[in-house]
């Protein structure tokens, strides 16, 4: 089932865990806690504040900063653009928002990559994953698995939701420290 598909069937829980987690793996370009993110997932698990998690991780991270590049810029959307209210008609969107937003950003960074922002990201959320360079690849093999084991285990599904997002977290964070060394 393509990405697409996945995020039109996922219920509430399942679309607000993928937002998050395609937010989480990119929080090393805003040079951000690893644990400013960990209240909305226990929010996920219990469901308590969301909203006030919200406002507290938005808070701690600034507006744009003049600095910012596109990838950092399109990160910090995908926070402020969170909805408040945790329902499916509010979410779906912002889960859709930040699986391209998320795509887009991998993207940028992929060293293989010709550094255009929107090349295959439709065609791969669609299914045709021909030609996407590695980075890309895998954030989409990521948010797939996140849908997946969410539709499939509901809430019990949250942990290795989280754990996926580490891992990409770390991807992230060694690419944009080699971008880094590198002078790119």
């Amino acid at each position: 089932m393509s990405l697409v598909e996945l995020i039109a069937q996922a219920d509430e829980r399942g679309l607000a865990a993928s937002g998050l987690a395609c937010l989480d793996r990119c929080l090393p370009l805003l040079g951000a806690d690893d644990e400013l993110l960990r209240p909305l997932w226990a929010s996920l698990a219990d469901g308590s504040g969301w909203g006030d998690s919200l406002d507290k991780a938005r808070g701690t991270l600034d507006a744009e900063q003049p600095g910012d590049d596109e990838a950092a810029r399109l990160t910090r959307r995908m926070l402020h653009a969170a909805p408040a209210a945790r329902t499916a008609e509010a979410i779906r969107p912002w889960a859709d928002a930040c699986s391209v937003a998320s795509l887009r950003i991998h993207r940028l960074l992929d060293p293989a990559a010709d550094g255009t922002s929107a090349d295959g990201v439709d065609a791969g959320r669609t299914g045709d994953t021909a030609d996407l360079p590695p980075l890309v690849a895998a954030e989409l093999r990521r948010q797939t698995t996140v849908l997946e084991v969410l539709a499939e285990h509901g809430p019990n599904g949250l942990r290795r939701a989280l754990d996926l997002s580490i891992e990409g977290r770390r991807v992230l964070r060694a690419v944009v420290s080699r971008r880094a060394r590198s002078g790119a």
